[in-house]
């Protein structure tokens, strides 16, 4: 497992709660109360870490609250600028088409509140360092070289973020592991029993599948049916309110108020 993580980067905090910029974390949503749940555990550790900030959770679908009516609460409660963070492990169409539709429509509603908006959390080695802890709370030894693991992400229609989650992949194979390979949920090629399959098949000792999902729900319950059915030997949980993405979601929002400090002096 990785030792404790830390935010590299993070610039200085905002002087007491009464200034700090509110931050409205945009979950994607799901059906499975288990993913509102999670989502409400990982930014419980956020505020645990920064404890001045207030910290809102939203979501784009399948229940509430929605971020434009958080957003719309804030202004309406006299806030004057907010921290937009997408709570999301890829750039692809939520973070390219629907939260900049969400700002759009409230931008033309509350012009006065000054909105940034953070990146998404992935790709970042934070990340890695959360699957890494995964798969050790399932008796995978990061790096072992008699395992090959298939890194697994939902899928896309967008094909740079599946790019991502294959570049990340090839990264991911000079840590020592057997192989580290692709695969989706859904959208694209290959899904994760064809992956499993496919290594088991080219001569791996053993295979883990890595669940690169922020929170439980139907992907995620799919992938691990269906690369155990295939012969994995472990299936890592989903990353959560993983140390490391608590630490990654305070970097984001960091990282936001120090580029737009920097904007201003300019």
């Amino acid at each position: 497992m990785t030792g404790p993580a830390t935010a590299p980067g993070a610039g200085p905090r905002d002087a007491g709660s009464a200034n700090a910029t509110p931050m409205v974390a945009v979950a994607h949503g799901s059906r499975d109360p288990r993913a509102a749940a999670t989502v409400a555990e990982l930014l419980g550790a956020v505020r645990d870490r920064r404890p001045d900030v207030p910290v809102h959770a939203s979501f784009l679908d399948h229940g509430p609250p929605a971020p434009d009516r958080v957003l719309d609460g804030l202004a309406r409660d006299g806030a004057e600028d907010a921290v937009v963070l997408p709570l999301l492990l890829t750039a692809a169409y939520h973070s390219k088409t629907d939260i900049p539709g969400v700002l759009s429509r409230v931008r033309a509603r509350r012009p006065r509140l000054r909105l940034r908006t953070a990146g998404t959390l992935g790709p970042h080695p934070l990340l890695m360092g959360a699957l890494e802890r995964r798969l050790s709370d399932v008796g995978v030894e990061p790096g072992d070289p008699g395992t090959a693991v298939v890194l697994v992400s939902a899928g896309s229609s967008d094909a740079s973020a599946n790019a991502t989650i294959a570049r990340l992949a090839r990264e991911w194979r000079s840590r020592g592991w057997w192989d580290a390979v692709p695969a989706y949920a859904s959208a694209a090629s290959p899904g994760p029993a064809e992956a499993v399959a496919a290594l088991l098949e080219a001569g791996a000792p053993r295979v883990a599948v890595a669940s690169y999902f922020l929170a439980p729900g139907h992907f995620a319950d799919k992938v691990r049916a269906a690369s155990l059915a295939a012969g994995a030997a472990a299936v890592s949980p989903v990353l959560g309110a993983a140390p490391e993405v608590a630490d990654l979601v305070v970097h984001r929002y960091e990282e936001t108020l120090a580029a737009s400090r920097a904007a201003t002096a300019v």
